[in-house]
């Protein structure tokens, strides 16, 4: 601590009352811990790489991915036959069958169909979208064959995915343990397709979103000029815009009868509306024909294109023991490689959550029937449909919630970094995993107005949208602790909101803890968090392994809320520089392009927060505030 620092609390002690701001640097006060760190941890982040090179990099990480989910749906299921087979050797009557077979099946369509083998003797319950064409059921009965022979052995049996050149399906087979009985289960490999094109998008391997599907304009994000965005590389330069939208703030709201002219002369409907801020959509004007007519007649505040935004996953002590926690979910030990590289199983001694720290992710929507994420959710808001729940119908923030709060030591799944605490989903991108500047800053609004002490942004654009920065100013100037994603082109190229300095920047590593082949970097980087092939929830009940800087923000975002667990007393800044403070210095030492400061700390960052002692780091802050309570009380 700070000589000055010592000096106030003897002044207090002598009963002064000092007022004293005990500012921390980041930079002077990072936690560096090289001795610790991997020695093929690497100084330098990836190169600029060519388009192809690039392409064939992202290619790669796509498969790996898909070869992960594929393992984590094969083990999940695994354990849901094993338990079928051991529930089905307890039944003792004759012909009887489970009600717990449809039951999984209503939750888990994954699951098309469960056979009951007993002596010979077969029962089968199939889902409605249980159809094979010809071939397909050729393959499957052979399959079937070896399955069956596998439970007259009393062993386990997988078959191979299939048909090989698209697989859709495979065979899983486990034995009861009585006689020549067990369960065999026809499953639906479906989620592999959905992983890749999932992909394609969020390591923008394809133009995304699509020009014309929604009247989408692309523009340069340096000139502003249009652009044609013809493959994935493309979008590392382009900002997207509704082409027949605008976005225009009055210093002061318009009258009713301004209004109505407005609309009747550009021909539409009632704008939407946050505060001072209008969204207005013509069917007979462009962007360039709308700026100009408001710019002319009403002069706004600001006036800019409706940009969209895409898609870039109680307390417990006892610090003498500093032993890893080891939860017992099934896909924890085996897959879940991001979370002991950041210290989280040591950080579990100090804090495991609290459910009075709500944590919004502003996201697709999550899948609100999830098992891993029973009892975790809030009833949040739809930005896109609001009559409609926040449902996830692309999978990327149920997968951003899991990293952040599945529910953990449950035998189920995954385990999320906080045990304690509650997720408030807000869907701002539609069923494309794209939205607008007006859905992304109306999510932020809501969940700031209902609650959320911490924010994650898995999403972004090149474009720096006045709209929605002040919607970040919005929730900063409430004492929201704002994180985001920086991007997956490997560009320097600074994307927002995560460039906004009220909000956290979170770049990707990898496994060795090198900057991630595909992670955007630059001098607006704050921290690093694990981002290549994190295995986490998936909607439809299912698990899914993905990659990207949509996957190391929500890390961040789990760190700011376990801070604010510890110290709920902490200011947003005092969590972002205790989050910048604590880390694993990688890169050259201090902050860089590659690394920001460095890759997350869990623990160092909890144990500065003053988790089980005083918070030494920031505790003349903590003074401040207690004198200024007393000071406003005598006023």
């Amino acid at each position: 601590m700070k000589r000055k620092s010592w000096a106030l609390l003897a002044l207090l002690a002598a009963g002064v009352i000092v007022l004293y701001t005990f500012a921390s640097d980041p930079q002077q006060n990072s936690h560096s811990n090289n001795a610790s760190r991997p020695e093929t941890a690497s100084t330098t982040g990836p190169k600029k790489l060519g388009n192809h090179q690039e392409h064939k990099l992202k290619q790669m990480m796509k498969q790996r991915d898909m070869t992960a989910t594929e393992r984590l749906a094969r083990l999940d299921a695994k354990r849901h036959v094993r338990q079928l087979a051991e529930q089905y050797a307890a039944v003792r009557k004759s012909g009887e069958t489970p009600s717990y077979a449809r039951e999984l099946q209503k939750d888990h369509g994954q699951f098309l169909s469960i056979i009951w083998v007993k002596d010979g003797q077969e029962r089968e319950t199939k889902a409605a979208s249980y159809k094979l064409d010809q071939k397909e059921q050729k393959q499957l009965r052979g399959y079937l064959q070896y399955a069956r022979k596998a439970l007259q052995r009393k062993q386990s049996y997988e078959s191979p995915s299939f048909p090989q050149d698209q697989p859709k399906y495979y065979v899983v087979a486990e034995p009861s343990g009585q006689g020549q009985s067990g369960m065999i289960a026809v499953m639906d490999m479906g989620i592999l397709k959905r992983v890749e094109e999932h992909q394609d998008k969020n390591l923008r391997l394809i133009p995304y979103p699509k020009e014309g599907k929604y009247k989408v304009e692309s523009i340069h994000a340096d000139t502003l000029k249009d652009m044609t965005v013809k493959t994935g590389h493309d979008n590392e330069k382009a900002s997207h815009y509704y082409e027949n939208e605008i976005v225009v703030t009055f210093a002061e709201p318009p009258s009713t009868e301004e209004l109505s002219r407005m609309t009747q002369e550009l021909q539409c409907g009632q704008p939407k509306r946050i505060a001072n801020t209008y969204i207005f959509r013509s069917e007979t004007m462009d962007m360039k024909q709308l700026k100009h007519y408001f710019q002319t007649k009403w002069k706004p505040n600001y006036v800019e294109p409706h940009y969209l935004y895409m898609t870039n996953d109680n307390l417990s002590m006892n610090l003498t023991d500093e032993s890893p926690v080891i939860p017992n979910d099934l896909l924890f030990s085996e897959y879940q490689w991001n979370l002991p590289v950041i210290e989280t199983n040591r950080a579990w001694k100090l804090s495991k959550g609290s459910d009075d720290v709500i944590v919004a992710v502003v996201d697709t929507g999550v899948d609100l029937k999830h098992p891993d994420l029973n009892g975790r959710l809030l009833e949040g808001y739809n930005a896109i449909e609001q009559e409609e729940e926040p449902y996830d119908d692309v999978g990327h923030g149920t997968h951003v919630a899991g990293i952040i709060a599945a529910n953990v030591n449950n035998n189920e799944g995954i385990a999320g970094m906080m045990w304690g605490g509650k997720i408030l989903p807000v869907k701002a991108l539609d069923n494309t995993g794209a939205g607008t500047s007006y859905s992304v800053a109306e999510g932020i609004i809501w969940a700031t107005d209902h609650g959320a002490k911490v924010i994650n942004l898995s999403l972004g654009n090149y474009a720096d949208a006045q709209f929605l920065h002040e919607a970040v100013k919005y929730a900063f100037d409430r004492d929201v602790v704002l994180i985001a994603a920086t991007g997956n082109d490997n560009t320097e190229r600074a994307g927002y909101p995560a460039a906004y300095p009220e909000v956290l920047a979170v770049s990707a590593t990898d496994f060795q803890l090198q900057r991630a082949s595909f992670s955007n970097y630059g001098d607006y980087v704050d921290v690093m968090a694990p981002g290549e092939s994190i295995a986490s929830t998936y909607p439809d009940n299912q698990y899914a392994a993905l990659s990207g800087t949509s996957m190391a923000c929500p890390h961040v975002t789990a760190l700011a809320a376990l801070i604010r667990s510890v110290n709920p007393d902490l200011r947003n800044t005092e969590v972002m520089d205790l989050i910048r403070s604590n880390v694993i210095d990688l890169g050259p030492t201090g902050r860089d392009k590659d690394y920001g400061y460095g890759q997350i700390d869990v623990y160092a960052a909890l144990s500065a927060a003053g988790a089980g002692d005083s918070a030494l780091q920031l505790w003349p802050q903590a003074v401040q505030r207690k004198i200024n309570q007393i000071l406003d009380k005598h006023k």
